[in-house]
């Protein structure tokens, strides 16, 4: 199934007020907590294009793929499963879309020694932004949760979200000279005894 969208128009004045169009037609406020699920999945996907301005052919490629998806994941988010919906009547995330983001994190994974120690944020300029965009994944991991709560969600777009923040961990780490560049953390270093 491909999409295009066509936008002649930037403003519309309809979201004036606080709210906003869901995919199928309906407003809410621009606050509902899907809007806020989807928003974050948005703001992840901005994060990951500065990530892409420092990482190298091989993850530039991943992360371009994973923003194309983010978008998928948004589109799935902005339209409230209906009762009884036809498979491939909306665009939702897929099993595909996971088992890619694994085989990614596996192969990465094969190249490097296993962590002694949790690591900080930081390192190279690449793995930086890659820890900042993980951290917004997470964030909306939790918004999608909570939606799950109280309205239908599908289940691949829970874990994609919980997959891909393994993944940006996996390929911050690999940014960082394949992990040896890594900062770790040293435990009670800073405390006053």
């Amino acid at each position: 199934m491909e999409l295009m969208v066509r936008l002649t128009k930037i403003y519309t004045r309809t979201g004036d007020k606080g709210t906003t169009a869901l995919g199928d037609g309906a407003r809410v406020a621009k606050h509902a907590i899907r809007v806020e699920a989807y928003g974050t999945v948005d703001e992840a996907n901005a994060a990951l294009g500065l990530a892409r301005l420092y990482a190298d052919p091989a993850a530039a490629d991943m992360l371009s793929r994973i923003q194309n998806d983010l978008f998928d994941l948004g589109a799935d988010l902005c339209v409230p499963i209906a009762a009884g919906e036809t498979p491939g009547t909306a665009l939702r995330v897929t099993p595909p879309q996971v088992d890619r983001l694994e085989r990614e994190i596996d192969a990465m994974n094969e190249c490097m020694t296993p962590l002694a120690s949790f690591i900080l944020p930081g390192g190279s300029a690449a793995s930086a932004h890659l820890h900042m965009a993980r951290t917004i994944v997470r964030r909306a991991e939790r918004l999608v949760s909570a939606l799950s709560e109280s309205e239908p969600v599908t289940s691949h777009a829970l874990i994609y979200l919980n997959r891909l923040s393994d993944h940006l961990f996996v390929l911050a780490r690999f940014a960082n000279n394949r992990g040896n560049d890594d900062i770790l953390w040293k435990p009670g270093t800073n405390r006053q005894d």
